[in-house]
Formats: C-alpha cells, structure tokens, sequence
C-alpha cells in the first residue's frame, strides 16, 4: 500500500499534541469541577456547623438564665420569707426569666431536631476541606492567569476601600457634630440654671456632657478623619495606577504592547506596594496615642 504525502513525522507528531491537550483539558475541566463542587460542600457544612453553634449558644445561654432566675428567686425569698409581699414581685419575674429560659430551650431543641449529627458534620466538613486543598494544589493556576485574576480584583479593592473610607468619613462627621452641637447646648442650658437643686437643666447638662466626652473620646481613640484620608489616598493612587496600566502611559509607556505579561507583573508589583503602605499607616494608627510607630526613636531622657 502505497504511503500518503502527507503522513510525515511532523503531522503525525502534531495529531498526537492535539490529542494530547485535548486529553489534559478535559482532566483540567474535571478537576475544576471537582473544586467547585467540594466548595459547595464546604459551604454546606459550614453552615450546618454554623447552625449547631448557634443551637449551643441558645442552650447554654437558657441554661445560665434559667439557672440564675431560679436561684435569685430562691435566694429572695429564703432571706424576705416573712414579709411574702416582698418577694412576691421578685419571684413573678424571676419565674417570667425561667419560662423565657424554657422557650429558649424548646426552641433550640426543635432546631436540634432538624440538623444532622455533629459529629459527622465536623468529619464531613474535614474531609471535605482537606479534599478541596489537594485539588486546588493540582489545579493552581499559571502565574500570568494569577496575574490577570489580580487585575480584575484591584477593582473590589478600590470599592472596598472607598467605602470604609466613606463610613469612617460619616462616623468622623457625625461625632463632630455632636461634639459642636453638644457643646453649644450645654452653655445654653448652663446660662439658664439658677440654682444648685436637681433640675432638668442639671440633668441635661449632665447628659450632654457625657456625650460629649463620650465622642470625643471615640474621635480620639479610633481616629476615624485620619482612617478615612489614608484609605481615600490609597484608592486614589490604586485607581491611578490602574488608569495608567489601561491607558498605557505612565510607568507603562514605554512596554511592549505585545508584552502584557510584564505590564501586569509591574503592575501587581506596584498595588501591592500601595497596599503594604496602607497596612503599616493602619497599624501605626491602631497603637496608643502615646506610643509612636515602630522604630521611632526615643526621646532624650
């Protein structure tokens, strides 16, 4: 039989690569499978293990107030059992935190019910996560889809990071509010008093202040304008960057268009640098007032 033209080594070295990736493709798409598939139950079994806690707490917590109210109510009367208009009261609602205590109960018991063993939620749950480790390890993906992911994510961190940045914002704007507000109520009550009795203006006064001291101790404390100009700075800069790495100007001028793999490489490399400086700037603001940041030299004795 004569041989054909176009059987060659080389076309026969090729069919074999196609069907060679065709056949890693398809272990690659069932591995991805797999993974998604023992996410959702790792989802599940958490929060079957989520739901046995919350029925915990319940109990515990009927337990303890139940426990309580029956001994405070036994308590109160041994010590006022002469006097049983004394401790009438205080046994209607100690027995009133006892049958709250019982409903508490019943109603985790009823949830107890419908969830299946602890136990072989927990080993399921172990399996499950330890299954979904090794896959993930087999399915890792190749530093250049690494990157790209991390490209669509600077997004979500550029949202994320506006919001918290709008919340301490209002928080600052909301205590300092009261601070002024505050304190201009507390001098016009103060102006109305005329006397040392307990009056409302003495209670206002005394309330306001409270509140405040209360504020501007959370002001203080928690640094809410210095939080939000820090987390607005660094979504400003990530945003610019991501600008720049779109457009191609900036540090990216001057790459290969045809070389996106470097672009994103200088690209990650400088938003995990923003970030980094964002984290120092967060734990410098979580230490005490009176404690300066890390390597900060001491001041002369």
């Amino acid at each position: 039989m004569p041989r054909s033209p176009d059987d060659d080594a080389a076309s026969r070295i090729q069919v074999a690569d196609e069907h060679v990736s065709a056949a890693q493709r398809q272990v690659r798409d069932e591995e991805l499978a797999e993974v998604r598939a023992l996410k959702i139950q790792v989802k599940q079994g958490e929060r079957q293990l989520a739901r046995w806690r919350s029925v915990t707490r319940i109990r515990r917590a009927a337990a303890v107030l139940a426990a309580a109210a029956f001994l405070a109510g036994l308590i109160w009367t041994l010590l006022n059992w002469d006097s049983p208009s004394t401790f009438v009261k205080t046994d209607i609602v100690c027995g009133v935190l006892l049958g709250l205590a019982l409903a508490g109960a019943v109603v985790a018991q009823v949830r107890r019910r419908n969830l299946p063993p602890r136990a072989g939620v927990e080993d399921e749950l172990d399996s499950s996560r330890e299954a979904l480790r090794f896959y993930s390890a087999l399915v890792y993906p190749t530093l250049p889809y690494r990157r790209v992911l991390y490209r669509e994510d600077v997004t979500g961190i550029i949202e994320q990071y506006q919001r918290d940045s709008r919340k301490y914002r209002n928080v600052h704007n909301t205590l300092q509010s009261l601070i002024m507000v505050g304190s201009t109520t507390t001098t016009t009550v103060a102006a109305l008093d005329s006397g040392n009795k307990l009056t409302w203006q003495n209670i206002t006064i005394v309330a306001i202040g409270f509140a405040i001291t209360l504020a501007a101790a959370f002001t203080g404390y928690y640094k809410y304008r210095e939080r939000s100009y820090f987390l607005q700075q660094t979504a400003d800069a990530i945003e610019e960057e991501a600008n720049a790495f779109a457009l191609g100007v900036g540090r990216y001028k001057d790459i290969d268009p045809d070389n996106e793999q470097e672009a994103l490489a200088a690209f990650t490399h400088q938003v995990e640098i923003l970030r980094n400086e964002q984290r120092r700037r967060q734990q410098q603001l979580d230490q005490p007032t009176e404690q300066g940041p890390p390597g900060t030299p001491a001041g002369p004795a």
